[in-house]
């Protein structure tokens, strides 16, 4: 049994997806003398990707030493994360002393732009896994991957699954079932449709076509990225 409290940091900024944030949140606010911190440039609430008021907890400045750092993804906001020299600095500052680095969805890119998952493997969503690789991560299309001690979650409401796979790996395998159990985590989907094989080209072509603007737009980051990285 932990005897110590287990701090547990979030990234959280502007267009932030915030499912990516939650839905991890949710399971690993649940182990006993765990604190979770929202974390950000300032304490003033950002604005989620879907609208929702998210108040950070403690500024990157005073972060204290972390167990596990969490990078969500984003939508367009996203962007300019991956090219905020502050922001990778602290990720990179960070990663020296956290037990954990981790990502939920696109997330993985971010750490990747501050080059901390080059040599490992890692997963994020199903769309952004060609510009993942660009980057120098070999890419697992996996729900959860755990490379030592990077651990990254696919698309959204993998947060949950990479949630429970932590909390297995920290507080042992009775704690996560605990937690799914509270949860009632027993998802029964009225549509097969939660891959891009399952969908199929009919459901897949169009959400394509709707996120054209938004994967063109991480690309042509994801090509500035891989310029600064080989320098």
């Amino acid at each position: 049994m932990m005897t110590k409290e287990f701090n547990i940091g979030f990234l959280v900024y502007p267009d932030v997806v915030q499912l990516d944030v939650m839905g991890a949140y949710q399971v690993l606010a649940f182990p006993p003398q765990t604190k979770i911190h929202l974390l950000w440039k300032t304490l003033t609430p950002v604005v989620s990707n879907e609208g929702l008021l998210i108040t950070p907890t403690t500024t990157l400045d005073n972060c204290p030493t972390l167990d596990i750092i969490c990078v969500p993804g984003g939508a367009m906001g996203q962007i300019e994360v991956m090219k905020d020299a502050e922001i990778i600095s602290f990720l990179q500052q960070k990663s020296i002393t956290t037990k954990y680095i981790t990502s939920v969805c696109t997330g993985s890119l971010i750490l990747a732009a501050a080059n901390l998952l080059q040599g490992y493997k890692a997963t994020c969503h199903w769309a952004f896994r060609e510009q993942l690789a660009m980057l120098g991560v070999e890419v697992v299309p996996e729900r959860v991957v755990i490379d030592r001690n990077r651990i990254t979650g696919a698309g959204v409401t993998s947060g949950i699954d990479f949630g429970l796979t932590l909390v297995s790996l920290i507080w042992g395998e009775n704690m996560a079932k605990m937690t799914q159990l509270m949860m009632e985590y027993n998802p029964m989907p009225p549509f097969d449709a939660g891959t891009p094989e399952k969908a199929g080209n009919e459901i897949v072509e169009p959400l394509l076509q709707f996120e054209k603007p938004l994967i063109e737009a991480f690309l042509h980051q994801i090509q500035e990225t891989m310029l600064k990285i080989k320098k």
